[in-house]
């Protein structure tokens, strides 16, 4: 019973701070902490289960424990080497890669540990897997949430639509990428405006001219929405920043100059969509972020960037956190000795 009170404790944190704002880390580590207390809870109660049903229930835990974290890196292994084959060998590729390849070495460590009865690697290997057990619970908190910001309503209407760059192709060309963001933002608008209110909102794109782009990627951008039918007078061109956080203060900026206090719609891709939510929290933007479709095969390295971004972000704690456990493993190893 006390694992179940302390799930519904951290449940109405998650809800209170939902209600308070939904752009807030610690709302995914409430839901996640409700999450693992009620399966503590729901393990405590399988004595309760009728004979026979408990150790199918067992052997089925055992099993995803056991054949799980193997499953996954093999996964994410693959992964990998079709994003190098798709995009290349950019570090930023190479971390479903890296990740499987991380597990993989982990699990032989423990394995190598049990074989050969050492103390020594033993502490090594159970140092490393409550370093990853951290990590790996804050990165199952922030794809929960993620998925769940993703499929939020908009709470109300917006006097704009800000959809965020990516990049051009050829100096001047809209990817696959930055269109689904397009073809979203124009979705939100059009969503917004069948809703009256004040008006139709305002739509805008977000992004500088990089050194290898012929045109600001604003400019690119505006120009893909006008081909296709979108009114031009509706579009305000916001060509000065050239990170997330510029295009977020950057729009900003001009918001406020044309409609004051009017609220915003930011439109990213899904991947990207609740870091995006966590930066314009901390840039003081009053909307709510959007994500559009990305590629299968492109997701879970863009989700790991994504998370090893918020991870460094919040770096006092987490990397106080994981110094306290390899400590108690240094702690470990000078005891043994």
């Amino acid at each position: 019973m006390i694992a179940f009170a302390v799930s519904a404790l951290f449940l109405l944190c998650f809800g209170v701070g939902v209600l308070r704002d939904r752009r807030r880390f610690g709302n995914a580590v409430y839901l996640g902490l409700a999450v693992t207390f009620l399966g503590i809870g729901l393990l405590s109660a399988v004595d309760d289960l009728p004979h026979g049903l408990t150790e199918t229930v067992l052997v089925l835990l055992l099993l995803v424990l056991c054949l799980g974290p193997v499953v996954l890196a093999g996964l994410l292994c693959a992964n990998g080497v079709e994003m190098v084959r798709k995009e290349g060998r950019r570090p930023a590729n190479l971390l479903s890669l890296l990740a499987g390849l991380g597990i993989f070495g982990v699990l032989g460590l423990t394995a190598v540990a049990v074989l050969l009865r050492s103390r020594v690697l033993g502490i090594v290997s159970v140092t490393l897997l409550l370093v990853l057990g951290y990590v790996s619970f804050l990165f199952l908190c922030f794809v929960g949430y993620a998925f769940l910001y993703g499929r939020m309503r908009l709470r109300r209407d917006a006097g704009f639509v800000v959809v965020l760059g990516s990049g051009l192709i050829g100096g001047r060309r809209v990817p696959p990428l930055l269109a689904s963001r397009l073809d979203r933002g124009r979705e939100v608008y059009e969503r917004l405006a069948a809703r009256g209110g004040d008006g139709p909102p305002l739509l805008v794109t977000s992004g500088g001219q990089g050194p290898d782009e012929e045109l600001p990627e604003s400019h690119a951008m505006a120009a893909y929405l006008v081909e296709r039918g979108f009114p031009e007078d509706r579009i305000i061109r916001e060509d000065r920043s050239r990170t997330t956080e510029e295009n977020l203060l950057f729009s900003k900026e001009l918001m406020e100059a044309e409609r004051p206090d009017a609220g915003c719609v930011v439109v990213t891709n899904n991947f990207h969509a609740f870091r995006a939510a966590l930066m314009a929290r901390k840039a003081g933007v009053d909307g709510q972020v959007v994500g559009s479709p990305t590629a299968a095969y492109y997701w879970p390295s863009a989700t790991l960037r994504e998370f090893a971004a918020v991870f460094l972000e919040y770096r006092a704690v987490n990397l106080t956190v994981c110094a306290v456990l390899v400590g108690i493993g240094c702690l470990g190893l000078l005891v043994t000795r």
